[in-house]
């Protein structure tokens, strides 16, 4: 702010006459000058203006970025959340898959099962170890990415909570703060900043007015005797710079009504998209709601079938097949109430990031 609450340079002349002129009081010897400009009445004032409200609008840009970060920090904790989850349920499966292959060898001894159905009980079990072994290179993956959003070393171990919950009741979503969102705002700034633009070239369109003082040295007559013989010139100066051709100052003040109503559409233009993506994130994780709580219905109908095939077994045969089968259909819904608590969180994310 200090860089603009300044004013011109001061002008300091010196100038040595090598022909001396006579003046009635002697001969002019030497002249020293100096001059200061002074800006119109309210100049300075509206220049620390203008920076100032530039300064709001880059103040702005660190806002959103410091949302951004906020919420690609958020996503990614989600993303391992999701993964961890995931191993979690393929350990439970595997577990369970290891009590079935148990039930088959003791079926294959008695003559209720064949071998065939050991070998694909123990195919399944190579394939879900696979996946875990993936899962577990990609969350060494996201870490990573976590670390980096934080600016940490990457091999900082990261835990995360064991269960999240969708919860029953969504809290209910007022759009009218949207306007308060840094990506809107930061029109409103940028707006203001070229307001206070026109003001000061509005000011700078006005005269600027300057002092100054010339000295003369003077020489007396070696051949006269009077009282202002050798008398120096002392002579205070007023000067009024005025810009008669202000066609400058007249293009910018039309640039400057430009600018704001292109800055007037741009803001109205992101306000409507927006409020699309919060439309969207919005109805979005009402859809992943519903899709969990379906996906939570057949879980506990596949836990019923799973309980059927086990009193089969205790009372005759059982097939192993089914038992692939519904232990496959668990699985899937299990993943997909990982996926669904993921998506949840991540649409409340871009929901916090638009509203908050």
């Amino acid at each position: 702010m200090n860089e603009v609450n300044t004013l011109p340079n001061t002008e300091i002349g010196v100038g040595y006459f090598i022909s001396e002129p006579e003046t009635r009081t002697g001969a002019q010897r030497f002249k020293v000058s100096a001059k200061q400009m002074l800006p119109w009445f309210g100049t300075i004032t509206a220049r620390e203006n203008y920076v100032s409200s530039l300064a709001d609008t880059k103040y702005e840009d660190i806002v959103i970025a410091k949302r951004k970060l906020i919420a690609s920090v958020s996503q990614s904790y989600y993303n391992m959340y999701a993964i961890k989850g995931k191993q979690r349920v393929l350990i439970e499966n595997i577990k369970l898959l290891e009590t079935y292959e148990t039930l088959a060898l003791t079926s294959v001894e008695v003559g209720k099962a064949s071998a065939v159905d050991v070998l694909r009980l123990q195919i399944r079990q190579n394939e879900l170890e696979q996946l875990h072994q993936v899962l577990a290179q990609n969350y060494l993956a996201e870490q990573t990415a976590f670390n980096k959003l934080l600016n940490r070393d990457k091999a900082i171990v990261i835990n995360t909570v064991e269960e999240l919950r969708i919860p029953l009741v969504s809290n209910l979503l007022d759009s009218g703060n949207l306007a308060l969102n840094p990506e809107l705002t930061k029109y409103d700034k940028l707006y203001r900043s070229i307001e206070q633009s026109e003001l000061l070239n509005q000011k700078e369109a006005a005269p600027n007015v300057g002092f100054g003082l010339d000295y003369i040295a003077v020489s007396e007559r070696p051949d006269m005797s009077f009282s202002d013989n050798g008398k120096d010139i002392v002579m205070p100066m007023v000067t009024l710079s005025i810009p008669i051709f202000n066609k400058k100052y007249t293009s910018r003040t039309k640039q400057n009504e430009l600018r704001l109503q292109e800055i007037t559409s741009q803001k109205q233009d992101r306000l409507n998209k927006l409020e699309a993506k919060l439309d969207k994130a919005i109805n979005d994780r009402i859809a992943t709601k519903i899709q969990y709580e379906t996906q939570t219905k057949n879980l506990k109908q596949a836990n019923d079938a799973e309980d059927i095939l086990i009193k089969s077994y205790e009372t005759g045969t059982i097939d192993f097949n089914d038992v692939l089968d519904i232990q496959e259909l668990q699985l899937k819904f299990q993943i997909n109430q990982i996926e669904s608590i993921k998506k949840y969180y991540l649409q409340t994310t871009i929901i916090n990031y638009l509203t908050i």
